[in-house]
């Protein structure tokens, strides 16, 4: 659970400093994979590698207002409704998260690893770190160079002179 300190200038024109929380449970986690044609991690990466930026703004804005909710008094529940998440889209301190989210891929980070389970967010990081070194070892063998092999023998006619290749297919 990712505990969120924002300030933001409210609708009266008064400074304000708020903790808002933010949360993925597995299940719901899992609802959005499944629930995405390909999965929602392909989806996710096919849009930063297009660098779609609509798509990618469309994509925080699902990720913030799907996570965002109000923890219990008595820390047993993680309440969400799109009540709530409606009434937090339409605060100035949505709007300064969303914005620092689209503009710092740093900070987008820390919020996805903040929002998920520790272990899902660990096993991620280790699949990235997998993934990181898959590409590095393909980086690695296009750089190399190519080697020809020199081949001494021209082709022969049957005068056992050199010809150009060409005439002796014919």
């Amino acid at each position: 659970m990712l505990k969120k300190l924002i300030k933001y200038v409210d609708y009266d024109g008064k400074e304000r400093a708020e903790n808002f929380y933010f949360y993925m449970s597995k299940a719901e986690l899992m609802e959005m994979e499944l629930g995405t044609v390909g999965g929602m991690q392909n989806l996710i990466q096919l849009i930063i590698d297009k660098q779609d930026i609509p798509k990618i703004m469309e994509a925080f804005k699902t990720i913030i207002l799907k996570s965002y909710g109000e923890k219990s008094a008595d820390g047993r529940r993680f309440i969400k409704s799109k009540e709530l998440s409606e009434a937090f889209s339409q605060t100035e301190a949505y709007s300064n998260l969303y914005m620092e989210l689209i503009t710092d891929a740093d900070a987008a980070a820390v919020f996805i690893n903040g929002i998920v389970p520790e272990d899902v967010a660990a096993a991620a990081a280790q699949a990235r770190k997998e993934r990181e070194a898959e590409v590095k070892e393909e980086v690695k063998e296009e750089k190399e160079p190519v080697k020809f092999e020199k081949k001494d023998e021209k082709p022969k006619n049957e005068n056992n002179a050199d010809a150009p290749v060409h005439l002796l297919n014919n």
